[in-house]
C-alpha cells in the first residue's frame, strides 16, 4: 500500500485540524543571506549589502535572521550558497525551539535542513552555525527558500538595510509662541554600541548622546547650515555657514556633511546606562537675520551646566520650531538589538519669560519603519515617554499616533539667564 511521505502527511493534518488552506502549502519565501546578523561580534562574519556573506572565518561566529510569523504551521528551510566547497561542512540551524544538524557534500550549493513547526505566532530566529569541516573558512550563503503553511503573510526584512527604523517623537508648541530654551531629560535604558539618543532636536539641529564604541560615548551638539546642500560642506557659500562662537572645556568642534551639512561638536564623556542627562539649548537672535543657538549638558557628577557648544546660525533671526527627539541605530550591523529610552521633563521658556510645559508628542519613523522593520514603538513609563526600537519584538506603535504623559515641576534650568556670548559655566543644585 502506498503511503504519504511524513512532511506531506503532517502538512495534510495541520490542514486538517488547523484549518489552513492547502495551497498555502505550495508558497515559498526567498530571505537575502546578507540581511542577517552576525553575533556575538557584528564584525565577526563580513555582511554587505554589494558584496553578501563572506570571511565566515571562525566557527564561534553564528549568522541570524528574524522573521515574525503570523500563524503556526510547518515550514521548511532550505539554504542556497553562492559556490560549491571543496571539502564537506557541517552546519546546523536553529529554529523554532529545535535544532538540526546537516552536512553540506563537496561539489554542492544547497542544503535542505528539513521541517520545522510553528507552535504559535511572533518573532522566530533562525541561527546558523558552523559545526566542523576540514577548511577554515565556510562557504557563504547567498538566500534561504522558506516553504510551508506557516510562512503565509509571514515578514522578514528583505533589504540589505539592517539598521533599526529611527523612531521620533514630535512636541507641539502652542499657538502663538516663541521658543527662546527647549529643556529635555532623557534616560538612556539600553546601550548597544551605535545608538544615538537625541533629547533637543529643533528645525535648526540636534543635541544627544551616543554609544560610539564599548570604551567611547560623547555629548552631541550639531547646528545646520543655511541652503540645501545636502552631502559636501566644501560646496556650501560662506553666507551659509554657521560659525562657531563659543565652545566649553574639553570639547571638539568641527564640519559635518552627508546628512544636510552644518557646525558638529561633541564632549567625550562616558555618561551612564540607567541615569538621567539633562540637555538644554536656548536660542538668540542677534538680528534679524542671525540666531546663536548653545547646547548645555548638565554634568550629572559635578552638578554644573556645561557648556557644549554656540553656534551662529544665518539667514534665521528668529527662535526655535519643529521640536522634536529620536532615537537612531546609526550603523546596521547590530540593529537586530533592542534600544530603549524614556524622555521626560520636556519644558519650553518663552522669549517673555513665560515657562511652559509639553506633556504630548506623537510617534513617527523614517522610511524603514515603514515596511521593512515593524518593531518600533513608545509609550509612556514612570510618567515618561519612552521610544524603543530594534530587537524583533511584536510591539508596533502606529504612525503619527499621540501620548500624553503626566506633569512635571518646571526645571531650575528654565529660571536662569544663559548668555551665548559669554559662556560661563553655571553650578546648580539639582
Amino acid at each position: 500500500m502506498n503511503t504519504l511521505p511524513a512532511r506531506l502527511f503532517l502538512q495534510l493534518a495541520l490542514t486538517l485540524t488547523l484549518g489552513i488552506s492547502p495551497t498555502a502549502v505550495t508558497q515559498s519565501l526567498q530571505i537575502p543571506a546578507n540581511t542577517g546578523y552576525s553575533e556575538p561580534d557584528p564584525g565577526g562574519i563580513r555582511i554587505s549589502g554589494n558584496r553578501g556573506v563572506g570571511r565566515w572565518n571562525d566557527a564561534s561566529q553564528s549568522l541570524n535572521w528574524f522573521g515574525n510569523f503570523k500563524q503556526p504551521g510547518l515550514v521548511s528551510a532550505v539554504l542556497d550558497f553562492t559556490s560549491a566547497p571543496d571539502s564537506d561542512f557541517r552546519f546546523q540551524l536553529n529554529f523554532a525551539g529545535k535544532s538540526i544538524q546537516k552536512t553540506l557534500k563537496a561539489g554542492e550549493q544547497q542544503l535542505d535542513f528539513g521541517d520545522f513547526e510553528i507552535k504559535s505566532p511572533g518573532y522566530q530566529r533562525l541561527l546558523l552555525k558552523w559545526i566542523s569541516s576540514a577548511s577554515d573558512i565556510a562557504p557563504s550563503p547567498q538566500q534561504w527558500t522558506l516553504s510551508g503553511p506557516a510562512i503565509d503573510n509571514a515578514h522578514f526584512n528583505l533589504e540589505p538595510r539592517r539598521n533599526a527604523a529611527s523612531v521620533h517623537l514630535a512636541y507641539p508648541i502652542p499657538e502663538g509662541k516663541e521658543v527662546e530654551a527647549f529643556y529635555v531629560e532623557m534616560t538612556g535604558l539600553e546601550d548597544p554600541i551605535w545608538t544615538y539618543y537625541m533629547a533637543c532636536g529643533w528645525h535648526r539641529g540636534y543635541f544627544g548622546m551616543q554609544v560610539n564604541s564599548p570604551s567611547e560615548r560623547r555629548i552631541i551638539f550639531s547646528v545646520w547650515d543655511s541652503g540645501n546642500e545636502a552631502i559636501d560642506r566644501d560646496k556650501v557659500a560662506q553666507e551659509n555657514r554657521v560659525t562657531l562662537i563659543a565652545k566649553g572645556d574639553g570639547v571638539y568642534s568641527g564640519d559635518f556633511g552627508n546628512e544636510g551639512t552644518g557646525g558638529h561638536s561633541h564632549w567625550k564623556y562616558q555618561w551612564k546606562t540607567g541615569e538621567r542627562q539633562k540637555f538644554l539649548v536656548t536660542a538668540k537672535p542677534v538680528d534679524e537675520t542671525y540666531t546663536i543657538y548653545s547646547g548645555y549638558y548638565f554634568h550629572p557628577e559635578q552638578l554644573r551646566w556645561k557648556l557644549i557648544s554656540s553656534w551662529k546660525a544665518p539667514k534665521e533671526g528668529g527662535y526655535m520650531r519643529g521640536l522634536y527627539s529620536f532615537s537612531e541605530n546609526f550603523v546596521g550591523a547590530n540593529g537586530q538589538l533592542v534600544r530603549k529610552a524614556r524622555f521626560g521633563r520636556q519644558w519650553i521658556r518663552t522669549p517673555e519669560g513665560e515657562k511652559i510645559e509639553i506633556t504630548e508628542a506623537r510617534f513617527s519613523h523614517d522610511p524603514t519603519g515603514r515596511r521593512n522593520r515593524l518593531d518600533r514603538f513608545m509609550g509612556v513609563e514612570e510618567g515618561e515617554f519612552f521610544l524603543s526600537h530594534g530587537g524583533f519584538s511584536s510591539n508596533s506603535t502606529p504612525y503619527r499616533a499621540k501620548f500624553s504623559r503626566p506633569s512635571s515641576s518646571i526645571p531650575e534650568a528654565l529660571k536662569m539667564e544663559w548668555d551665548p556670548l559669554a559662556p560661563n559655566e553655571k553650578t546648580l543644585t539639582p
